[in-house]
């Protein structure tokens, strides 16, 4: 019996202790995001996206994110990307990300291999990616512009699942309910702390309108480990929200064979 009071002691001395290594900032977010498909034939296809992140819901900036992307499509159930990324994040909530609470530039090259299937009447997605990142970084605190890039390694792994709220198939004039859960691993060099970057989870309220256009609104938690300490104490983000996402396709294949019979 004795044993067993010490080790539950000792288990509730070793949650309290990691509890109190770690500081925690809650943030209110608001995203707003535009996806773009441009079809250019059966197998390959252009990929613009922006993402205007912000703080405080709406009121103030959390970070701006365009990506692009080329798009080829192996078969019905799997594609391949390939793409750049341009991340300017900024000076947001009570522990700024930046150690000198300065707006930083991000540049990307990412590798992206989309699986997708359906299960009845849910369809399912797995997306696996892997980004090479040049975080722009201050080595005084009295530049007005980043004079560094720091080179790291990520990870990201997203399960989405989603079901529509009428019919057998998310076909044209459809509701739909979708789920999603992405986390983020920093690896290899200049990881620093956040060998654990992120996690993010959404819940979706969807209507897909027709084949070129989707719109989607919802709940979305962040929660991001900064990769510095402050005190000695892990950093962690809880950031809630909402998230809007307009998702367009666009088939320039079509228009192209319509031009060539005119």
């Amino acid at each position: 019996m004795k044993n067993k009071l010490f080790l539950l002691f000792l288990a509730i001395s070793q949650l309290t202790f990691a509890q109190s290594t770690r500081i925690t900032d809650n943030n209110s977010i608001g995203w707003l995001n535009y996806m773009g498909t441009f079809k250019l034939d059966s197998k390959i296809s252009l990929h613009t996206e922006f993402q205007w992140r912000r703080d405080e819901w709406i009121k103030d900036k959390q970070q701006n994110l365009l990506r692009l992307g080329i798009n080829y499509q192996i078969d019905p159930k799997v594609q391949l990307r390939v793409g750049y990324a341009l991340a300017e994040t900024y000076s947001y909530g009570d522990i700024p990300i930046n150690g000198f609470g300065k707006d930083f530039t991000e540049h990307r090259m990412y590798e992206m291999v989309t699986l997708t299937d359906k299960i009845k009447m849910v369809e399912l997605s797995h997306r696996f990616m892997l980004e090479q990142r040049w975080v722009g970084r201050y080595s005084t605190a009295n530049l007005t512009k980043e004079d560094e890039y720091l080179f790291s390694n990520r990870f990201r792994y997203m399960f989405r699942a989603q079901v529509p709220l009428k019919g057998e198939t998310i076909g044209n004039q459809t509701p739909y309910l979708a789920i999603y859960d992405e986390i983020l691993i920093g690896f290899g060099n200049n990881v620093n702390e956040n060998i654990f970057d992120q996690n993010r989870f959404g819940l979706l309220l969807g209507y897909k309108f027709n084949n070129a256009f989707r719109l989607e609104a919802g709940y979305i938690n962040q929660i991001l480990q900064l990769g510095r300490e402050l005190n000695g104490r892990n950093v962690i983000q809880h950031n809630n929200g909402f998230i809007i996402n307009t998702i367009f396709n666009f088939d320039l294949q079509n228009k192209s064979k319509i031009i060539s019979k005119s």
